[in-house]
């Protein structure tokens, strides 16, 4: 990695904040026209806290997510001019970082036990709770939780543990707010397959949490 490149990273983040009305693809185009070194320090100071967020959530590890997250800005130095403008640059953004984690990965050798959660379901097909966890489903007073910081902890832990595929489409639907359409683009997959993933990621985790919130309401 080159150490020049971090420094300035760091100092971009520490010291910038985003303040330029200009779209993303508008500061895309003037760093490619003139080379501009303000409109790409925008372009970092706007998406350096979601890359590395995006990055964590894949490696689940803190380490390995800020190699990914160097990874990616530098590539975005040298290979910017391959965003063509087919998908908004958010999307081609995190379909780098996604690569650039996947990559990573495979370098380290660290390969994932990707479990599908196709057959789960605590649910029978009226939507209703079977089992023991229909007498701790917490879903219906969720003005109950407070989001302290061992709820999050709990949470974000729940998260981690979904397989990886599910756990990418509800981090980028659910956690960045992106639209089914470009969660399918940044993961070049059907728009079905992320409304199914989603669905049985958000029935896991509400299973995942209902121990822990049950007992936290009484």
């Amino acid at each position: 990695m080159e150490i020049g490149f971090i420094k300035k990273l760091i100092n971009v983040i520490v010291s910038n904040e985003s303040k330029s009305s200009a779209t993303d693809e508008e500061l895309v185009s003037t760093y490619l026209r003139t080379g501009d070194s303000a409109a790409f320090n925008e372009l970092i100071s706007r998406y350096a806290d979601k890359v590395y967020g995006f990055a964590l959530r894949i490696t689940r590890n803190t380490s390995d997510a800020e190699e990914v997250f160097q990874e990616v800005f530098l590539i975005l130095t040298k290979k910017l001019d391959t965003f063509r403008g087919d998908s908004k640059f958010s999307s081609w953004l995190y379909r780098v970082t996604a690569n650039s984690a996947y990559m990573f990965m495979r370098s380290q050798k660290k390969h994932e036990n990707n479990l599908s959660l196709e057959g789960y379901s605590p649910y029978d097909e009226e939507g209703t709770l079977m089992g023991k966890i229909m007498y701790k489903d917490w879903s219906s007073r969720p003005d109950l939780i407070v989001f302290n910081k061992e709820a999050i902890k709990i949470i974000d832990e729940a998260i981690n543990d979904l397989p990886e595929s599910y756990r990418t489409v509800f981090h980028l639907r659910d956690i960045e707010g992106l639209s089914n359409d470009e969660v399918a683009d940044v993961l070049e997959i059907s728009v079905s397959a992320v409304k199914s993933r989603l669905h049985r990621a958000r029935l896991f985790l509400r299973d995942k949490l209902s121990d822990y919130f049950y007992d936290w309401r009484k």
